[in-house]
């Protein structure tokens, strides 16, 4: 009985999504905040630095070239690989060689050249997303999927603690070049697990041609019952809990006036924690509970953990409060990203799964997109207060057309190949 209960959470699939997410995190903060502190210490311009922002760009549009993954097999040509392996070992090998380019560098004298690597590499982070994110929705059975995204989301978030915090300390001891160097050898290594990974049972696409078979994916996700229903829930489930975050720094700095040192160690630290905490007890939770109460009563639990922020805003400057607030909201918003995207991947089939993943995750996206103003027109007209009450009021938009999709969210699950 306890091994069958350890077997559970601990098997070669669940294993290859805990390493996969590590190799999917670090190369984010590398062409980020990194990358933004090496320009900053070489006194380059303010503007130039800001402009960094566009290197994101390749993770918001990846869905226009993911279904490229679903036609063109990499893999093909070894028994070893498949797809969608082949795909995540292409794409970390181009990350290792672009991470190695870029070290060699100096921003001083080429700063839009690093540029224009930088944006290679944010290329193939975010092509490399796309394969992960395909192959841990194939590899995954349905009960594993909250657990697999709970392990996904724990080593991210280790990934991006060596790729930020860790790699700004190694650039102060042994500089930028051995620093990114390092970096490029942590996803040379990251191969190997990918290349061990378990393979799955590759499905071909219904056409030979490209176009048919992207125009074939679309089709298929419209087709599904309640369609704009369900895209409705996408968008909202998670808009309350984005909304609360979105000035979060700007709250805690200016709003209450806590100091940098207070933000760094308690903010950052307890999010990280309670994050990280609520994934794995939603992903064990969800071994046993059906995807729908999940989904209902952890966006329950996201929504009123947002009345902390009210409070502390009631409140004021405590910092014992502002931890408890910080840990409430993150642990519940941990929670609920475990079933989100445990319900996301039930919707793909997987034929198409790279394309659909990556569609689906960006319409889930798009609220967030916007949230950055609005959160800002709020604060200046209204206060803090109200801020974080229009927070708690837009968690419910998602969970009433989840309430609408009841007796179908099950009929999504799990994802069909047909």
């Amino acid at each position: 009985m306890q091994a069958t209960f350890y077997s559970r959470l601990m098997n070669n699939r669940l294993l290859a999504v805990l390493f996969l997410g590590f190799s999917s995190g670090l190369p984010l903060a590398l062409t980020n905040s990194t990358l933004q502190a090496w320009f900053t210490e070489a006194h380059v311009n303010l503007v130039t630095i800001g402009a960094l922002s566009l290197l994101g760009l390749p993770y918001s549009l990846k869905f226009l070239w993911a279904p490229l993954m679903d036609y063109f097999n990499l893999g093909a040509s070894s028994r070893r690989m498949g797809r969608r392996k082949g795909w995540i070992l292409f794409s970390q090998a181009c990350l290792a060689v672009s991470l190695l380019i870029l070290a060699q560098m100096n921003p001083a004298s080429q700063v839009m050249q690093m540029a224009l690597v930088a944006f290679i590499i944010a290329f193939f982070s975010a092509s490399q997303d796309v394969a992960i994110d395909a192959y841990r929705t194939d590899v995954l059975i349905p009960k594993e999927r909250g657990l697999g995204a709970a392990y996904f989301v724990f080593s991210y978030r280790i990934a991006l603690l060596c790729a930020g915090g860790l790699a700004l300390v190694s650039a102060d001891y042994i500089g930028w070049k051995l620093t990114y160097e390092l970096m490029a050898l942590l996803i040379l290594l990251s191969m190997l697990p990918a290349l061990q990974a378990p393979n799955i049972i590759e499905i071909s696409p219904v056409s030979k041609n490209f176009l048919e078979t992207i125009s074939a994916s679309i089709s298929d996700l419209w087709q599904r019952d309640k369609i704009i229903v369900l895209l409705l829930f996408i968008v909202f489930y998670k808009i309350g809990d984005a909304l609360a975050l979105s000035l979060m720094t700007n709250f805690l700095l200016h709003g209450l006036g806590f100091s940098l040192k207070e933000v760094g160690l308690v903010y950052k630290i307890i999010s990280f924690v309670a994050t990280i905490l609520g994934a794995l007890i939603g992903g064990t939770i969800l071994l046993s509970c059906n995807i729908y109460r999940a989904l209902l009563l952890f966006g329950l639990a996201q929504a009123f953990s947002n009345l902390m922020f009210v409070a502390l805003a009631l409140v004021g400057k405590n910092l014992y409060f502002m931890a408890l607030a910080m840990f409430v909201e993150n642990f519940c918003s941990g929670l609920s990203t475990a079933a989100f995207f445990a319900f996301l991947m039930s919707l793909c089939n997987h034929r198409y799964t790279a394309g659909q993943y990556a569609l689906l995750s960006a319409i889930a996206s798009l609220g967030r997109i916007f949230l950055g103003p609005v959160a800002a027109l709020l604060v200046e007209h209204f206060g803090w207060v109200q801020l974080y009450v229009w927070s708690f009021v837009l968690s419910f938009p998602g969970l009433f057309f989840l309430l609408i999709l009841k007796d179908r969210v099950l009929n999504y699950v799990p994802a069909t190949t047909n």
